[in-house]
């Protein structure tokens, strides 16, 4: 008696047929994934200015551009796996929407 195993690693993409619908559905879920990373880093203190020598007001404003940066660098990089889930579960609504 002989039994077929299934390995599944957990954020591994699925195969599913490269698309253009596929490929923006892939943008807003790295882009999803980059505003998430943003915050996290926001919250985590990231990019705080000091209180001497700092920048002033223009490195205030210029600190959210810089995290987005960072964020989006670090989603398009893989990131922490919240895009490749997104995608797939957006990939999941359109096929059930057809």
């Amino acid at each position: 008696m002989t039994t077929d195993t299934m390995i599944v690693t957990a954020g591994a993409p699925a195969t599913t047929r490269a698309t253009p619908q596929h490929d923006a559905l892939r943008e807003v879920a790295q882009d999803l994934e980059a505003a998430f990373l943003a915050e996290m880093l926001k919250h985590a203190g990231f990019g705080e200015t000091r209180d001497s020598f700092g920048g002033g007001v223009g490195e205030e404003q210029m600190t959210s551009l810089l995290r987005a940066e960072h964020a989006n660098a670090l989603a398009a990089q893989g990131g922490i796996g919240l895009a490749e889930t997104i995608f797939q579960s957006l990939v999941r609504q359109a096929e059930a929407g057809q």
